[in-house]
């Protein structure tokens, strides 16, 4: 087996972590994204706009490229765009790849918005949970189904082995990325002690009860190597999650322990993050200079709007890992620790406030 990897999308959270893993076994890896690092270590960047097909052919120039890591999308006003240009991006990368190497294996990640419908009809045909891979299609545009269309395609022309990857909400260690809980909720939980704000569970009712789950960037990553180097796993799509599950009425107050900060009682509803953190860009450049954190704004470490959308929920969410356990991954990470290691990490990068 050839082990040249290209991770598209290399600065985002999946991305990244991915590359973390490739190194760790063993393969060469490329870096792809529109401005990548240029001094990370293991990681030769490739710098492409994927909706510009010039573009991606003059970077893939000379690469022998044997394995694919598609980790990367591009948030649209419409889900009609989101198919356009999503859909656009992967096609263009696999029309040059697949003609200037001999591509062995291309894995996808998605989400679980292949059950619960995207941001504009979301949650519209309640699912059954927990969520299977098997389960069909919804009956709403979705560019996750673009993207998989387009996917099973070119393998069937090129002869690649391909596999799709849906993991849940995730956590890890990324910087500037619009997807990342973790690092929201510690920014989040700074300027409350900063401010002395309470530190409230910011969704509704249904999501601070509920049984749910969220997909370490790490355990996916794990997954991604796995499914692209096992034959007995090619051509399959995979849900990943923890594997453990977990009520927020919960997990908040052990998170606002470790943060250091007062859980306030839930009120009963939701108090968005985007309004309850409005105007606090201010706040968290002095809480920099008070600790001598590295000079990140706000907007560049808190997702608020997309931590909204994960816990403002109205229906029940998690899923099924029945199928990979079958097809042989075992891996367990306990979803405390993924928050807790996160928080460590941020602590010790001068990303937020020691403890």
């Amino acid at each position: 087996m050839t082990k040249n990897a290209l991770v598209v999308g290399v600065t985002g959270i999946s991305g990244s972590n991915v590359a973390d893993r490739l190194i760790s076994e063993g393969f060469t890896v490329f870096g792809l994204a529109r401005k990548p690092p240029q001094d990370r270590p293991g990681v030769t960047p490739v710098a492409a706009d994927l909706m510009d097909p010039a573009s991606v052919a003059k970077a893939l120039d000379g690469l022998d490229i044997s394995h694919v890591y598609f980790c990367t999308w591009a948030r649209q006003e419409t889900e009609d765009e989101n198919c356009r240009v999503n859909g656009a991006m992967l096609q263009n990368l696999l029309d040059v790849v697949t003609q200037t190497s001999k591509v062995e294996h291309v894995a996808l990640v998605t989400g679980l918005k292949h059950y619960l419908g995207p941001f504009e009809s979301y949650g519209k045909v309640k699912p059954d949970t927990p969520f299977r891979e098997d389960q069909p299609r919804l009956p709403y545009q979705n560019f996750y189904y673009v993207q998989e269309d387009i996917l099973y395609a070119a393998a069937e022309k090129s002869g690649f082995a391909w596999s799709v990857h849906r993991p849940h909400t995730l956590i890890g260690w990324a910087l500037g990325n619009a997807m990342n809980m973790g690092v929201t909720l510690a920014v989040y939980a700074a300027i409350c002690k900063e401010t002395g704000a309470p530190f409230l569970f910011p969704g509704t009712p249904q999501q601070y009860e509920a049984v749910t789950d969220v997909t370490d960037a790490r355990i996916l990553a794990r997954q991604l190597v796995w499914a692209s180097t096992t034959p007995a796993a090619f051509n399959q799509a995979f849900n990943i999650v923890n594997g453990d599950v977990f009520r927020w009425r919960r997990l908040w107050a052990t998170i606002a322990a470790y943060l250091g900060v007062e859980v306030a009682p839930y009120p009963g509803h939701p108090t968005p993050l985007e309004q309850q953190m409005a105007g606090r860009d201010a706040t968290w450049d002095a809480i920099v200079t008070k600790h001598g954190l590295q000079p990140y704004k706000l907007t560049t470490l808190a997702s608020w709007w997309h931590t909204d959308a994960d816990l403002g929920r109205e229906l029940e969410t998690f899923t099924d890992m029945t199928k990979s356990r079958d097809f042989g991954f075992y891996d367990l990470q306990i979803t405390e620790r993924s928050f807790t290691d996160l928080f460590d990490r941020l602590r010790a990068e001068k990303i937020i406030p020691p403890a």
